[in-house]
């Protein structure tokens, strides 16, 4: 069980990289984040500090305030779970993070520093993925994807090349919490475009399964990591 952290450690723990949660500290500051459950030290070489899941909900967490997560989702009828279309998953104030779709247009973040920084982003996650898997590959998501699951899927969208819906959610994607334990849903408007998003996520080492909603006739795609 993860220990509520010092102000200094918040403050450490603030400063870890946004998508892969790599810290920087003195040898003394990083063990004791081990210790809390909020930190690991990976196993091979540089043996590098990395903040764990409960590290990482810490970091999210607005100031003041214990991390939480919820998502609005309603049942499908079909065997499976699809979200509310009006709910939006929240976006980390200060960090980078994926568009989700549905988000308002955030001035000044467009056109090519945005795409450089979406580029970065997946980078740095495959990244992760080499270095927490042991036998070092990049083919399937990594611990930090499976507790971030509608973020990772968004951002392997979006570093693909697909546009996310704007405020409107009538054009682009959207990607949505649901009930299931390791699945998201995406929704795409047009069918062309939601079977690109599927083989995107696929080759990004997730499997994707296309669903109809039984009373509006929309189809989307239900996600999930996979883990061989």
């Amino acid at each position: 069980m993860a220990l509520s952290p010092t102000a200094a450690q918040r403050r450490l723990i603030a400063a870890a990289d946004p998508v892969t949660g790599r810290l920087k500290g003195t040898e003394a500051q990083l063990t004791a984040l081990v210790k809390r459950g909020l930190a690991f030290r990976h196993h091979r070489p540089p043996h590098d500090h990395f903040l764990t899941p409960a590290g990482h909900r810490i970091r999210e967490a607005p100031a003041g305030q214990a991390p939480t997560a919820s998502a609005s989702t309603r049942p499908s009828g079909d065997g499976t779970s699809a979200p509310a279309g009006g709910t939006s998953a929240p976006a980390d104030g200060g960090v980078f993070a994926a568009r989700v779709g549905g988000e308002e247009p955030v001035p000044g973040e467009a056109g090519p520093a945005r795409l450089r920084e979406v580029r970065g982003a997946w980078q740095g996650l495959l990244e992760l993925r080499r270095m927490t898997h042991p036998d070092g590959s990049t083919d399937r998501p990594c611990g930090w994807e499976r507790t971030h699951l509608v973020r990772a899927a968004a951002l392997a969208l979006e570093a693909a090349g697909h546009r996310p819906a704007g405020p409107a959610g009538t054009d682009g994607y959207r990607v949505r919490a649901t009930p299931q334990p390791e699945a998201v849903a995406v929704y795409e408007p047009d069918g062309t475009a939601l079977r690109a998003c599927a083989a995107t996520l696929e080759r990004a080492g997730w499997q994707v399964g296309e669903h109809t909603e039984p009373r509006t006739r929309a189809r989307y795609l239900l996600a999930s990591p996979r883990k061989v």
